[in-house]
């Protein structure tokens, strides 16, 4: 498969959500327990196990944890901006301003191993562990406050957060699994993104982009465009090798996480607006990311 079409199978599973939800028997009645299942249980465990199966190195790559950790610097700085503009409704932003800065960790995986084999795949798992923590803190941040929720509070209980920083403490004291463990623990991971997509499609109301239609122009644009601009900017001025070059503007141009829809609807934010986001974002990623890698090869 391609890398133009290595996220259609992504959108394929949105897609059959959607019609799961409004043409079967699984109506909104069962994808309300499959987005908590998603939410508390596989998606932690999804990157628990990534984290801890790729020994980490970052003494060594602190260049390269350094630029994913600007891109997502940028991203975030730019979303919460974003708030401020004269007529944007708060739960909107709060909601929608994460799918600026996150990105599909189970996507980034598969993708750099079809990049650069077990090399990438390290890598990647570098920037996953380093910039997923970042990115949920700064995901909860807005959707905690509007809500009028205790930060820290939603921090400490936020499984997504907690799945990560253990699968990371785990990875940097050495941890292994056992292997009946970890096979095990594969397995249930491996059911969040086929699960969590699909949940995105049952809530998956495209009016709802219609709210705020510039807003989404203006994530969608963050995400897909000056992401990947400044990641390939950032490389080529530091001088990375070639193949963490590849790596760093690849993150940088991945679609937004499928799992900030179920965030935004387990903490009272507008979740189909968030569904509409990821959608388009992944359609606009499965054209945008070869384009991306394309214009550093140019620019090398």
């Amino acid at each position: 498969m391609s890398q133009v079409f290595l996220l259609l199978p992504d959108f394929l599973l949105i897609v059959l959500g959607w019609f799961l939800c409004r043409h079967t028997l699984l109506d909104r009645s069962v994808w309300d327990g499959v987005e908590k299942l998603v939410y508390h249980l596989l998606f932690p465990v999804l990157l628990f196990v990534a984290i801890l199966r790729q020994p980490l190195q970052p003494g060594a790559l602190m260049t390269l944890a350094g630029c994913g950790l600007t891109v997502v610097a940028v991203g975030i700085a730019l979303s919460y901006a974003l708030g401020r503009w004269p007529g944007v409704d708060p739960r909107t932003h709060a909601s929608g301003a994460q799918t600026a800065f996150r990105f599909n960790s189970y996507v980034a995986l598969a993708l750099a191993e079809r990049l650069g084999g077990v090399q990438s795949v390290a890598w990647i798992a570098l920037l996953i562990a380093l910039c997923v923590p970042v990115c949920n803190v700064a995901a909860v941040w807005p959707l905690a406050r509007h809500a009028g929720h205790n930060f820290l509070r939603e921090l400490a209980r936020n499984p997504l957060i907690v799945g990560t920083v253990t699968g990371l403490v785990g990875n940097l004291l050495g941890l292994r699994l056992p292997e009946l463990a970890e096979i095990t623990l594969s397995r249930i991971g491996g059911a969040a993104l086929p699960l969590g997509l699909m949940a995105v499609g049952a809530g998956l109301r495209m009016g709802a982009l219609k709210e705020a239609p510039g807003l989404a122009a203006a994530l969608l644009g963050i995400r897909h465009l000056v992401l990947p601009v400044v990641a390939i900017a950032l490389v080529l001025f530091i001088g990375l090798p070639p193949a963490q070059q590849t790596v760093v503007v690849a993150f940088a141009a991945l679609p937004t996480a499928s799992s900030a829809y179920v965030l935004a609807v387990r903490m009272g934010g507008h979740g189909s607006y968030v569904a509409g986001l990821i959608s388009v974002s992944t359609v606009i990623g499965m054209a945008g990311l070869p384009m991306a890698l394309s214009a550093l090869d140019a620019l090398r």
